[in-house]
C-alpha cells in the first residue's frame, strides 16, 4: 500500500508511506524518486551501519518501534526511512499508532519539505513514548499499593500475588519496549545533526536538539522505571517467599508437634506382658492425658519462642 501526503500522486508528495508493499509498489517508487527502497529484512538489521547509513544523496535510516495488533498487544515493529532533500519515504510492515496520528499532524500543521514530515514522525512518536511512559509509571503506582496492600486470606493472597508477577512482567516489557523505540531514535537524531556529511540533507537542527533533549528526559524517566518495575519484581518475590515460608513452618510445626504423641502410643500399643499401666484402672485416660499433654507442651514452646 502506498500512502502519500498530499494524497494523490506520489510524484508530487513530500512523504511516501510504505505500508507492506509488494514488489511492484517498490519498483514504482524506486523509479519516481530514484531512492532505493529497503527490504523489510534490511530495516531489521540490528548493527549500526545498516541502521544508520548515507546513499546517494539521502540518508537511509531503520528504528524499531512501537506497533499495534488486534489483540492489544504492543510488539517492536521494524521501520524504515529514507531521507532526500525532495521526499521522505517511509517503510514499514504492521500497524503502527504513531504514524496515523502523524499523517493527522501533517494536515493540522502541513510540513513544507521532507524534513519538516521526518520531525513531524519523530515529536509524534516522542509525545506517544511520553504518553505510554505516563500511563506504565500508572501501572507502577497501582502495583505498588497492591504489593503492599493484601489480603490476609491465604488463597486471595496467593492469587494476588500470581496475578502481579504477570503484570509485572507486561510493565516490564512494554517499558523495555519503549526504551528501544527512544535509543533508536536518540541515535537517529545524533547521526543526522552531527555526522557531518557533504550533500546530505539537512535538517532544522533546533527542532532536533529539541526531540533529542526530550528522548534524553524520557530515557531518565524510563530508567527510573525500570528500577521501580525491578523493585516490585524483588518485593513480589520475597513475598512469595514469605508465603512458602509460612506453608513450610507449619508444616514443621505439625510434624514436631505429632512426633511425641505418636512416640507415647507407640510405647503403650506394645504388647509386652510385663507393662504396669496394663493393670491400672486409670491406665488408659493416664496415657490419653499424656497424649495430649505431649502434644500441648511442643505447642506451648513454640509459642513461647514466637515462632507461631
Amino acid at each position: 500500500m502506498i500512502l502519500t501526503h498530499p494524497p494523490g500522486d506520489p510524484a508530487a508528495a513530500i512523504w511516501i508511506d510504505l505500508f507492506h508493499p509488494s514488489d511492484e509498489e517498490s519498483a514504482r517508487v524506486r523509479d519516481i524518486t530514484g531512492l532505493r527502497v529497503p527490504t523489510e529484512s534490511q530495516v531489521s538489521e540490528i548493527e549500526s551501519t545498516s541502521r544508520l547509513a548515507f546513499e546517494n544523496g539521502a540518508y537511509y535510516l531503520s528504528a524499531p518501534l512501537v506497533g499495534a495488533t488486534t489483540d492489544g498487544d504492543h510488539p517492536l515493529t521494524p521501520v524504515g526511512f529514507v531521507l532526500s532533500p525532495r521526499v521522505l519515504v517511509t517503510v514499514r510492515f504492521a500497524e503502527l499508532p504513531s504514524f496515523e496520528a502523524a499523517r493527522s499532524l501533517c494536515v493540522a500543521q502541513p510540513p513544507r519539505n521532507a524534513e519538516e514530515a521526518l520531525l513531524h514522525i519523530f515529536e509524534t512518536i516522542v509525545d506517544r513514548a511520553a504518553d505510554a511512559l505516563e500511563r506504565a509509571g500508572a501501572a507502577c503506582d497501582d502495583l505498588s499499593s497492591a504489593a503492599f496492600r493484601r489480603s490476609t486470606r491465604r488463597k486471595t493472597v496467593s492469587g494476588q500475588l500470581s496475578a502481579a508477577l504477570r503484570r509485572i512482567g507486561e510493565a516490564a516489557e512494554k517499558i523495555s519496549r519503549i526504551r528501544d523505540e527512544l535509543l533508536a531514535l536518540g541515535r537517529i537524531g545524533s547521526y543526522v545533526t552531527e555526522s557531518g556529511i557533504e550533500g546530505a540533507p539537512t535538517v532544522n537542527a533546533a527542532r532536533m536538539k529539541s526531540i533529542r533533549a526530550d528522548v534524553a528526559s524520557l530515557a531518565d524517566y524510563q530508567a527510573h522505571l525500570a528500577g521501580k518495575v525491578q523493585f516490585l519484581l524483588d518485593a513480589t518475590l520475597g513475598f512469595i517467599n514469605i508465603e512458602q515460608n509460612e506453608i513450610v513452618k507449619t508444616l514443621t510445626i505439625a510434624s514436631v508437634v505429632g512426633i511425641p504423641p505418636v512416640l507415647i502410643a507407640g510405647i503403650y500399643g506394645m504388647n509386652f506382658r510385663a507393662m504396669p499401666e496394663l493393670h491400672w484402672m486409670l491406665g488408659y485416660p493416664f496415657a490419653l492425658a499424656l497424649i495430649v499433654l505431649s502434644g500441648l507442651v511442643p505447642l506451648w514452646w513454640f509459642k513461647r519462642r514466637g515462632w507461631m
